[in-house]
Order: structure tokens, then C-alpha cells, then sequence
């Protein structure tokens, strides 16, 4: 299908019936992860936030951990409301406070061994829903894209 012409400007883009219906579609696809994803965490034993969490420090902290401050920039979270989610997180045995061996006012925040073990699984579970569904995103996506 070739591609129509698109405004530079995203606010006024020419919008045609596929693209509502490709826009819906691509939506339903982004919820029907994330409410895989939120089941296949609450059976492991974690919330869903919680686990966004531990993704993300062992995502981006694996080796030295990562800061109350840069937890809340990757969940899109105040820093006050992610210190209630790592006090959770550290009481159920996922997550430890850790000072940094190089500025020992800062806290860094590392998983457990506990916490690891879960998150691999999940996140296997997490790719194997995602590789299963990449061919129709990437069509979707495909149809969205703007030139």
C-alpha cells in the first residue's frame, strides 16, 4: 500500500479511515500486552509496578544499581511515590538499599536473588508474548509511520 503524503507537522497530519482503524488496532494491541504482562505479574507474586520496577534496575542498574531518582524517571513516577514503592519492594525481599561505594550519601538500589530469579522468568514469558506478536505490530506500525 503506498504511502500517502503527510504534514511535517504531527497536529495536522491528514488522517484517512485506515489510519483511525490502524491507530485503534495498534492501541488494542499496546493494551492487550500490558494486561498480559500485569496478569503474568501478579502470578509470579508482584504487582504490576513492582515489577516495571525491578525491570527497570535490572535493566539499567544490573551492575552498580540505580537511584530512587532514576527509578522514578524511567517509571514516570514522582521520586516521593517511588520511595513508598521501594519501601514495598525491600519488605518483600525484592529489592535491597545499597550506599554507593563511591559517594556514600547516595542509596543505590539493587535486586535480590529472589527478585532476579522471578524477573527472569517473567521476562522470558514477556518476550516469547511480544516475538509472537512482532510480525502484526511491525505491520501496524508500518501503516502509522509518518514520512
Amino acid at each position: 500500500m503506498p504511502k500517502k503524503p503527510r504534514s511535517p507537522s504531527h497536529t495536522h497530519a491528514v488522517m484517512d479511515e485506515s489510519d483511525y482503524r490502524n491507530l485503534a488496532l495498534f492501541r488494542k494491541a499496546l493494551r492487550s500486552f500490558l494486561a498480559f504482562s500485569e496478569q503474568a505479574a501478579r502470578k509470579a507474586g508482584l504487582t504490576p509496578q513492582q515489577h516495571q520496577a525491578v525491570l527497570v534496575i535490572r535493566g539499567f542498574g544490573s551492575e552498580q544499581g540505580v537511584t530512587i531518582g532514576d527509578l522514578a524517571s524511567h517509571l514516570l513516577l514522582k521520586p516521593q511515590t517511588v520511595v513508598g514503592l521501594v519501601d514495598r519492594l525491600v519488605e518483600a525481599n525484592f529489592v535491597a538499599r545499597v550506599p554507593d561505594a563511591d559517594d556514600r550519601r547516595r542509596v543505590l538500589l539493587k535486586l535480590t536473588a529472589k527478585a532476579e530469579k522471578i524477573l527472569k522468568e517473567l521476562s522470558a514469558d514477556h518476550l516469547s508474548e511480544i516475538r509472537g506478536d512482532a510480525p502484526r505490530l511491525i505491520n501496524l506500525l508500518r501503516h502509522l509511520s509518518i514520512e
